[in-house]
């Protein structure tokens, strides 16, 4: 079966807040992070718990130990990456669900 493609989500400024998150992160963190990443290319919307959680309204997150990545679905086998954060405990902060969902319906609104 083809893989899924991953695009990432660009803002207004030209920034890319998923590949900014990627680029900060330390290397075991971020070996976390692109085995997810190849995972949701391998597995697209079939991936499950306990490495893709969904947050409810088309928002999903992609889980390892030490990392979450945001993300949603985009037309025909396509995921958007929005944003990251390392997991320093086990719920979401409201601030970034808050930038998250803002994102999504930036995402909606230019489709």
């Amino acid at each position: 079966m083809a893989e899924w493609r991953i695009e990432a989500y660009r803002l207004d400024t030209g920034e890319i807040p998923a590949q900014t998150f990627l680029d900060g992160l330390d290397e075991e963190p971020r070996s976390q992070a692109l085995a997810l990443l190849s995972m949701l290319r391998q597995q697209g919307n079939a991936l499950r718990q306990p490495h893709s959680r969904a947050l409810g309204d088309g928002l999903f997150e992609l889980r390892r130990f030490e990392v979450r990545l945001f993300y949603v679905f985009r037309g025909e086998r396509t995921a958007v990456l929005l944003d990251g954060m390392t997991k320093k405990r086990d719920d979401i902060p409201g601030d970034v669900m808050k930038r998250l969902r803002r994102m999504q319906r930036q995402l909606r609104q230019r489709k």
